[in-house]
């Protein structure tokens, strides 16, 4: 049923040029882009596809933590692996992980091009995931009548819905609003583009088009749309800054779920200077977590933490001798053709077939196949030692 909700309910979609808060919202949109791109330039080919393999398991598991799933990266990383759990209620949870990582990886590879943020698009994103999830996580409880809903992957809701004290737009009326949601994101010059991606994220959740995933679908929503308009590279994800500050997160999106306060609030039905304030506090976090990332990935700091755990790993007899050379090497090319590992390391073909093979089954370098160049892995159980701080230590 569709109550005829008018689409100025939603309104303001962006905050507008002529708002006096524009002026700081676009100067922090114009120092993310740079503080992104410098970054993504900072790095290696090689080390950048590493690193943004860790950055969907960082993901990922902190946008579980957000709806209250614990699924910490090395139970991710094992069912990459197939190692699920015995222990059905946490092996749905790492399935529900392992989806997460396949719709990012969908999308940091340009499959929805730059309609992200369409009709279509969020419907594209919400199917692929809930696709990829086991029945268990497909189902919901009205908390007013106890009935079990069953969550149709890429299908809008049919019933209304509360979520917290937010009543969102009748079920008829969800395509009209999604239509207008279209019209505002698609298509915006870069700097508009990156304000979207923070006003997209609430208005969306605003409608609340599914009977659920929709927080989900936002976050990664806004992945997408920052993954185009920054040319990112999925070096660096929000999740984990909104994950960290998840009260102020929960408290700044119901802020902007309210209504006009005044004359000076704008022009549209819902509070501009809560649009402000959210887009505000989610571009900081942005800003905030390319500042971390950085800080991780510091050539001489990341080479140092790699080689002093290499050291300790050679001299517990784990890996062979001169296996430093060989990640040192790959760190400062991006990767390195296995034919010139012998030469590296002074030493026959056959010592460094061996060498190269613990490298490869230490799950630190990979490749492609079997004569492609070898290349750095980031492995979640290293995390601790290599990035600390990406995520909390495994309990």
């Amino acid at each position: 049923m569709d109550r005829g909700e008018p689409i100025g309910l939603m309104e303001p979609l962006i905050v507008g040029e002529s708002s006096p808060r524009r002026g700081a919202l676009t100067d922090l949109a114009v120092e993310l882009a740079a503080k992104s791109a410098g970054f993504r330039r900072s790095l290696p080919a090689g080390v950048q596809a590493a690193l943004a393999d860790l950055v969907r398991a960082m993901n990922c598991y902190y946008s579980n933590l957000i709806e209250g799933h614990n699924t910490h990266p090395v139970e991710i990383e094992r069912a990459l692996a197939g190692d699920y759990s015995a222990d059905p209620r946490k092996r749905d949870l790492q399935l529900e992980a392992k989806a997460h990582i396949a719709v990012q990886a969908w999308l940091d590879g340009g499959a929805l091009g730059r309609t992200a943020a369409t009709a279509e698009g969020v419907c594209a994103i919400h199917r692929t995931f809930c696709a990829l999830l086991p029945d268990a996580l497909l189902w919901v409880e009205d908390p007013d009548s106890g009935q079990r809903l069953r969550v149709v992957p890429g299908a809008f809701r049919e019933t209304d819905v509360k979520v917290g004290l937010h009543v969102p737009v009748s079920a008829g009326a969800v395509p009209r609003f999604l239509h207008r949601f279209e019209q505002a994101y698609a298509n915006l010059g870069k700097t508009d583009a990156i304000l979207a991606a923070a006003a997209a994220h609430h208005r969306l959740l605003w409608i609340h088009p599914f009977l659920d995933g929709n927080g989900r679908v936002a976050r990664l929503l806004s992945h997408a749309m920052l993954r185009d308009a920054l040319d990112t590279g999925a070096l660096w994800s929000a999740a984990r800054g909104l994950a960290r500050n998840a009260a102020t997160y929960k408290s700044l999106l119901a802020a902007a779920d309210l209504p006009r306060r005044n004359d000076l609030d704008g022009r549209g039905s819902l509070s501009e200077e809560a649009l402000t304030e959210f887009t505000h506090f989610f571009l900081t976090t942005c800003l905030d977590q390319v500042t971390f990332m950085e800080s991780l990935v510091e050539p001489d700091r990341l080479r140092a933490r790699i080689l002093l755990w290499t050291a300790e790993e050679v001299h517990l007899g784990h890996l062979p001798q001169k296996a430093s050379a060989v990640l040192e090497a790959v760190l400062y090319r991006g990767e390195l053709p296995r034919g010139d590992v012998a030469a590296l390391i002074g030493a026959s073909d056959r010592h460094a077939r061996r060498l190269t093979a613990a490298l490869l089954d230490k799950g630190i370098l990979t490749s492609t196949a079997a004569g492609a160049p070898l290349r750095l892995v980031f492995p979640a159980t290293l995390a601790g030692r290599w990035m600390p701080g990406l995520f909390p230590e495994q309990p």
